[in-house]
């Protein structure tokens, strides 16, 4: 910014000298006994000692300072000596209405005028006081003890050199406080200067100008005292005396008042169901299976509406139906059974998220707006409530200081003082107060009150050994001058204190002084750092930096190191630190300041910004600055670039820039690439580049290119309102590019804006102050939406325990608890009752011993009722929507991992929802689980609005604190690892297990094949995002199924490619989990090998939808870079991300990659070892009560009731063979289906249950020697039906066992799934032929073939081949233009997705591509393909001939 200082036109002061004590070195010196040393001495809890009766006359509030020197109209300054460097900057209130303020035409921080030299007291700055000294001697640091010898040099005579002046103690009462001025008379002489240290001096006795003998000092003051009191006033301010807090507060309080509790749209209590844009692709033609219940109706009403129907209509068609058309449809509203989650009635059925993902039959309970529960409104009394941060914020324990605490001290101190001037004795009392006053006001004691303190004593000392023996009225008079200066400076240092922290009070009719500027170096940023308080050496020294200030931007840090030297090392070591603001709110800052220094390890250079320390919060370690006493103020930037001269871009430029665009995030781009995008900035748009791109190539944040910024900011036109998400990063500090930023995210909604709150709460670390645009962005959205406002809620509660940024969190907090309501807060409370009691149970199940954690648990479970009755309902933290009332003891338990999770059943508070099971783990940090599901539920999102629906299984997880939160249960989900325990030892390492487990639990052709279809998009979706995000520790505990066909992935505590290592070898081996018992259920057993094309072909579809939206989740991720995740933390972790996403390929160049992956993870045998390893390590573990999965105890009796067969019964022979019998089976729902078993297979199935069974007594098998030699057809089929009918009406055990259970339903299905393929997986009259699929481009003179699949090639004797393709360009000799692919291994219909590339190929006319397929050198099949008439950029399938042409 650009910067005009406006100095004095007289300097009366050279600086020769200001550079002379640059360097220093702490001195640690003893004490003199003669020296009075305040210290800080602990302040006692209580204040004891009565105070005498005398001050129950004076007002609680008043402080009584004796009166100051009144001068008269000729009066001037005692001294006129000028200051020296190190305290050239003094104190100055730029409040003062004389005043005279006019803004510089300067661009950037532009200066006040600085008051004329006529109008300026000459000094009297309580941070600086006048006259030629050293620095800050304060006595409480242990330095060189002054020698009051040096007494006999002072000479007390020359005090008043004119004797016409006239004194009063105190301060007039008819001077206007804005107006009132203090000058000192008191100075420190200077003495020894020691290069290369910080100069030690004593306290002493002021050297005044002229002399006065003693009997002339005493007619003097005798004449001219006049005693004048005035009081003081401690004035409450319950929003802070700190300005910024103040400010901040107000801000909270209009944002609030702008939501009346009246406002039903805004305010209606309600958790409205989440919606996005309707998804056209994904419900073109859909309708959706619904249930309606009404209150007066015992019976469900069924519909069946589009998708695209709106809720309004589905409740004017219900009414309609009911006959109640005289009811308004806008009266009612629908509610989601089970849950207080309402339908928004002007959004669609199919924009509602619940309807994307639910495809079974929805349940709707219809309800009369008014009655339906809004009982997290806010109420009508609040709003007119105040904002007060100091309520809200009991638990920083900010307020230090109190006022009933500190009027107390300021009485006493009075009282000793009244009686010090009329006794001249007792002054160790009047130090005690003094030193009670400093210690509850941060310990902090000023030079003026230190020196003060020195001069009252040496003058009572020299009173003592009669050095006043001329007259007793000069001791008198002196001592009642330096009691002034010690009042005044105690008053001064209440009001910088209230000024720096946090306190609810302030002073009133403040003695204000100014400073006479001696301008320094001009153009330079300088101040004087005073002194660190509560350390035992002095520091004062000036600080010049070599930056002019028009170089600063208006975001500029100033951060401050405290270093101790190590006696025995001589090593430098870290002390405390701390960092400031040097414009806040555009200006800067003025006069001396207190700042609290942190303790903590070295300062996060990375994220430096105005919240990373709470300088206004005291601390033990305070440091003094004393700023110049000029006011600067910024000017925006207005100068608007021409542009109009600019040449049309070349071709090859504006590709250029395209290219650099895919890196999408400036971090990314070296430092050469960012000067090219920079030089060609004008010619970027929102076409060829992304503006956080452009802007983050600036060479810098000088005045000039910010301006250049601005300017492009302001032409700019965005996309889409989420590409301005990546000017929200660290990356960007600049107030004005993060105000643009937050105004385009302002036009999201807020179902939309609550997927991206983690980042948005990262964001808010890098503002520059809580009234931030986005910080009133967040406010604003969560007083409309209680979704919002309940997330919001909890990512802060989680953000504060962060190293940094706690107190930045703690007051944004506050102001979101202060427009959530009371209501709202009360749940909140609730919540976090819950969690706390919660984590005690976890702790103590912990602490217990094996054999004792479940009677643990069940006593400590108690707790939990004992809540639930003194709170009645409680809303779940994991969903609002969900209302719980209590706990199922039997469904509770614990799981054996490392952190023994804790199992929760809640009871739902609605009486027509089901329970909820919860896992709570504590000692897991599940912020990184939440931010992979936030992006996997991002990447769903996508695909939704693409119109693909993966079926995705995306659980909650909410961190609730440190290393604790909450994760939720999937009904019916059960580990991969139990489904290999259950195949046997060597399950993983079985090619059916998954086959098998899924024909188990789905008997009927329409189940299985519903799961076979959810199992095919599922685990497409999941190796998609498992692969981009590089989520490692994956072994089979951490995969999960459900019957219905789901797989998902659980625990993410390792992802961007950060596996673990066994032995220094990675145990993640592969890209990401697809094993071949995956692709056997895929391709059911090798039948169908087109089902894995169509797999491949999915995956790369959905990896190409995810990879044109990069740019977001590369920002996603950059915004949580400093969240202090462990897993990403820096640029390699998104370069990790970007290499996966591949945004600078063609889709024809992704998919061939993506295709590679496949292969590459299929022939991973390590996954499978692993999976083996961990089977075996888990099989000792199993019981019904510890589990390391998400699932229900007691799993296999819960499928057990719904897998019941009723009868089976022989029909016959079966058509296919005379072997095999035809068995018609009745299923529990009356269903019936055919099987075909042998004679063998019944004998087997007998054997297998004499072995499983063999202590129950089971049915007599009738043996092939039972039989007659006649009819034995007939007599078998009646044995074998009246067998199956014993085993199938006998023990329980036995007819829901696994054996018995696969033998009646597993043919059945294979028979009915081998006779029918998937919808979209294959043809429905598949063609035989064998044919190949190609895609060929051309652009820009280079011809690419992308080879995708071949089916139904076959070996002239028929076997399968190990095929590869040969091509070859014609008319070019075969030698030049011969290409070819890999070979795959014994596969009539291989998949490829591999790229043949022709360079240098003008045109297609005239050309000829000879396809020729081969296995090894024995030819398969062959096609000539005319290249100028083959459809472009388009899949599509060529025959393949018998022969070459």
């Amino acid at each position: 910014m650009a910067y005009s200082w406006q100095t004095d036109p007289n300097p009366n002061e050279s600086h020769e000298k200001q550079y002379e004590h640059q360097e220093f070195l702490f001195v640690n010196q003893p004490h003199s006994s003669s020296q009075v040393s305040l210290g800080f001495d602990q302040i006692v809890d209580e204040i004891s000692g009565k105070i005498p009766h005398c001050e129950s006359e004076i007002d609680e509030n008043t402080f009584f300072v004796p009166t100051a020197p009144k001068w008269d109209s000729t009066g001037h300054s005692l001294n006129e000596a000028h200051q020296i460097s190190l305290n050239e900057f003094t104190s100055k209130s730029h409040e003062l209405s004389w005043h005279q303020v006019r803004k510089a035409p300067a661009i950037g921080f532009s200066p006040s005028m600085l008051p004329k030299p006529q109008n300026m007291n000459k000094e009297c700055s309580w941070g600086s006081p006048i006259g030629k000294h050293h620095g800050a001697d304060d006595s409480r640091f242990s330095i060189l003890a002054p020698s009051f010898t040096s007494l006999d040099k002072i000479n007390l005579e020359k005090e008043l050199e004119n004797e016409n002046h006239n004194y009063h103690i105190g301060f007039e009462s008819s001077i206007p406080p804005t107006n009132s001025s203090f000058s000192s008379d008191f100075m420190p002489k200077e003495e020894n200067k020691r290069s290369g240290h910080v100069n030690i001096v004593e306290p002493s006795l002021i050297l005044l100008q002229g002399s006065l003998q003693p009997g002339m000092w005493e007619s003097t003051w005798r004449k001219n005292i006049e005693s004048i009191g005035c009081s003081i006033q401690l004035v409450e301010v319950p929003q802070s005396s700190n300005t910024s807090l103040a400010s901040f507060c107000n801000k909270v309080k209009k944002i609030r008042e702008g939501y009346h509790a009246a406002d039903v749209s805004f305010n209606s209590g309600k958790i409205w169901s989440t919606t996005t844009a309707f998804p056209y692709q994904l419900f073109s033609k859909t309708k959706f299976n619904i249930h309606i219940f009404i209150d007066n109706s015992t019976q469900p009403l069924h519909f069946m509406p589009c998708a695209n129907y709106l809720v309004k209509d589905l409740i004017a068609e219900i009414l309609h139906f009911c006959t109640n058309d005289h009811l308004l449809p806008k009266d009612h509203i629908l509610s989601v059974c089970g849950s207080e989650e309402f339908l928004q009635n002007d959004h669609c059925l199919g924009s509602h998220k619940m309807f994307q993902k639910d495809k079974s039959v929805i349940q709707l309970h219809l309800q009369k707006s008014r009655e339906a529960p809004g009982k997290l409104s806010r109420k009508h009394e609040e709003d007119h409530s105040q904002f007060y941060l100091n309520q809200l914020l009991e638990f920083m324990h900010i307020w230090k200081v109190s006022r009933q605490c500190l009027l107390t001290l300021i009485r006493k101190y009075d009282f000793h003082l009244k009686y010090l001037l009329k006794t001249q004795e007792n002054v160790d009392n009047i130090i005690e107060e003094v030193k009670k006053i400093c210690s509850v006001l941060g310990c902090v004691e000023t030079k003026q009150i230190t020196d003060a303190v020195n001069e009252l004593s040496l003058i009572l000392q020299r009173k003592a050994e009669n050095f006043y023996q001329s007259s007793e009225t000069s001791a008198k008079g002196l001592i009642e001058k330096v009691t002034t200066e010690l009042s005044t400076s105690v008053y001064q240092l209440i009001n910088v204190y209230c000024n720096s922290f946090y306190a609810d009070f302030q002073p009133v009719n403040v003695p204000r002084c100014i400073s006479y500027l001696n301008p320094g170096l001009p153009s330079h940023l300088s101040f004087t750092v005073y002194a660190a308080h509560n350390i035992p050496e002095t520091w004062v020294h000036r600080i010049n930096f070599p930056l002019e200030i028009k170089s600063l931007p208006r975001e500029s840090m100033l951060t401050v190191k405290l270093f101790g030297i190590a006696c025995a090392t001589n090593n430098a070591n870290l002390l405390a630190w701390t960092c400031l603001p040097l414009f806040p709110k555009e200006k800067s800052i003025l006069g001396s300041m207190l700042f609290s220094m942190t303790l903590q390890s070295e300062p996060p250079v990375e994220m430096i910004a105005p919240g990373v320390w709470d300088v206004s919060q005291p601390s033990p370690v305070t440091l003094q600055i004393d700023f110049p006493a000029t006011g600067w103020e910024y000017m925006k930037p207005d100068s608007e670039e021409n542009r109009s001269n600019l040449e049309e871009p070349l071709k090859e430029c504006i590709k250029h820039i395209a290219r650099l665009s895919q890196k999408q995030t400036p971090l990314l781009l070296s430092e050469e690439k960012k000067r090219y995008l920079w030089f060609y900035r004008f010619y970027c748009n929102n076409e060829n580049c992304s503006l956080p791109l452009v802007l983050g190539s600036a060479p810098g944040w000088d005045e000039r290119t910010v301006s250049e910024m601005h300017t492009i900011l302001r032409r700019w036109t965005f996309s889409q309102p989420l590409e301005a998400l990546g000017l929200l990063t660290f990356s960007f500090p600049d107030q004005e590019i993060r105000k643009v930023a937050v105004q385009q995210l302002d036009n999201l909604l807020n179902d939309e804006l609550l997927e991206y709150l983690p980042q948005l709460v990262q964001a808010v670390k890098f503002e520059w102050n809580l009234e931030s645009p986005l910080v009133q962005l967040l406010l604003h959205r969560s007083l409309q939406s209680i979704q919002v406002a309940h997330r919001l809620y909890w990512l802060l509660k989680n953000a504060e325990n962060e190293a940094y940024f706690k107190s930045w969190y703690q007051k944004l907090l506050a102001a979101l608890q202060f427009c959530a309501g009371k209501a709202l807060n009360d749940e909140f409370s609730k919540e976090q009752k819950l969690i706390k009691i919660l984590g005690d149970i976890g702790e103590k199940v912990k602490s217990a011993s094996d054999h004792q954690r479940q009677e643990v648990l069940k006593k400590e479970t108690g707790r939990l009722e004992e809540f639930f009755q003194d709170v009645n309902t409680c809303h779940l933290p994991l969903n609002p929507a969900l209302c719980i009332k209590g706990i199922d003891h039997d469904a509770c338990s614990y799981f054996t991992s490392n952190a023994l999770p804790l199992k929760i059943t809640f009871i739902n508070a609605n009486p027509m929802g089901k329970n909820i099971s919860i896992i709570f783990k504590a000692g897991d940090d599940l912020r990184q689980d939440m931010l992979v599901l936030q992006i996997i539920q991002v990447m769903d999102n996508i695909w939704l609005q693409e119109g693909l629906d993966m079926q995705m299984i995306i659980y909650r997880c909410l961190s609730t604190g440190k290393d604790q939160g909450l994760v939720q249960m999937v009904p019916d989900a059960v580990t991969l690892a139990k489904i290999h325990r259950h195949s046997g030892l060597i399950g993983p390492l079985k090619e059916n297990t998954i086959k098998k487990w899924f024909s188990q639990h789905n008997h009927l052709k329409a189940d299985y094949e519903k799961a076979l279809r959810n199992f095919f998009y599922s685990c497409a979706g999941w190796c998609v995002v498992t692969f981009i995000l590089g989520v490692c520790d994956r072994h089979n505990d951490n995969i999960m199924l459900t019957k219905s066909g789901h797989m998902f992935h659980i625990d993410f505590g390792k992802f961007l490619g950060h596996a673990q290592t066994f032995g220094g070898i990675k145990r993640d081996r592969a890209p990401f989990i697809f094993t071949s018992e995956m692709e056997y259920f895929i391709t059911e057993g090798g039948k169908n090998p087109q089902h894995f094309q169509d797999f491949v072909e999915l995956c790369c579809h959905a990896y190409n939808i995810i990879r044109k939206h990069s740019q977001l989740l590369l920002n996603l991720l950059e915004m949580m870079l400093y969240a202090g995740l462990p897993e990403l933390s820096g640029i390699q972790d998104l370069k990790y991300v970007y290499n996966n996403l591949r945004p600078q390929d063609t889709d024809l160049e992704a998919t061939s990659h993506f295709t590679k992956k496949i292969k590459e993870s299929l022939e991973c045998f390590p996954v499978k070892l692993n999976n083996l390893i961990h089977t075996l390590a888990q099989m000792s573990a199993i019981s019904p009560a510890k589990s390391t999965s998400q699932t229900f105890p007691q799993e296999s009796c819960l499928l057990s009731t719904t897998r019941s067969i009723e009868r089976a019964t022989i029909l016959g022979f079966s058509k296919k063979s005379s072997n095999l019998y035809l068995i018609q089976v009745t299923h529990s729902n009356n269903k019936t289906s055919l099987i075909e078993k042998s004679f063998e297979q019944f004998s087997k199935l007998h054997s297998q249950l004499q072995k499983q069974f063999a202590s129950l007594t089971l049915p007599e098998f009738p043996h092939w020697w039972h039989l007659p030699f006649t009819n034995s057809d007939h007599r078998r089929f009646r044995d074998l039906n009246h067998y199956m009918e014993q085993i199938l009406n006998g023990s329980h055990e036995v007819t829901n066992s696994d054996c018995v259970l696969s033998f009646f339903l597993s043919e059945a299905v294979q028979q009915t799934v081998e006779e029918s393929s998937l919808v979209y997986l294959g043809e429905k009259f598949p063609d035989k032929k064998p044919k190949v699929q190609l895609v060929i481009s051309y652009e820009d003179v280079k011809l690419t073939i992308l080879v995708k699949h071949m089916k139904n090639i076959h070996l002239p004797d028929g076997s399968a081949p190990s095929a590869h393709v040969e091509f070859y360009l014609l008319p070019y000799p075969s030698e030049v233009r011969r290409r070819k692919t890999k070979s795959v291994p014994k596969c009539t219909d291989p998949t490829y997705n591999e790229i043949v590339v022709y360079d240098e190929v003008t045109e297609l006319q005239g050309h000829v591509l000879m396809l020729i397929v081969k296995s090894k050198t024995v030819f398969v099949g062959a096609i000539n393909i005319r290249l100028c008439s083959v459809p472009l950029n388009e899949e599509k399938w060529y025959p393949l001939g018998n022969s070459i042409i």
